[in-house]
């Protein structure tokens, strides 16, 4: 059970990496800083779209409008952090004999 345990923080952990490079890729591309014309921030910035936007788009709906600040990125690493730190709470000491 540990190793599940270890596993799935460590692909909260991963997830919550793409999360952080999606956000800075899309402030690059926003103060045009690289090109989106360029093959390969295409691809990589339409691959970090697909992996977090169908999150993304469910925090939206319950978010209130904020002009052109998308604090959805942000809910969902706290979101993670605290499903992580949750998961670990409640299953690690059963695990570990606490």
């Amino acid at each position: 059970m540990g190793a599940v345990l270890t596993l799935v923080s460590q692909l909260i952990e991963f997830y919550i990496w793409i999360v952080i490079a999606s956000a800075v890729l899309s402030w690059l591309v926003a103060f045009d800083v690289i090109n989106m014309r360029n093959r390969f921030v295409f691809l990589l910035g339409d691959a970090l779209n697909r992996m977090t936007e169908p999150v993304y788009r469910r925090i939206r709906s319950v978010l209130p409008d904020m002009g052109g600040i998308d604090l959805s990125p942000i809910v969902v690493i706290f979101g993670l952090m605290f499903l992580r730190n949750l998961m670990w709470e409640m299953l690690g000491p059963s695990v570990y004999g606490g």
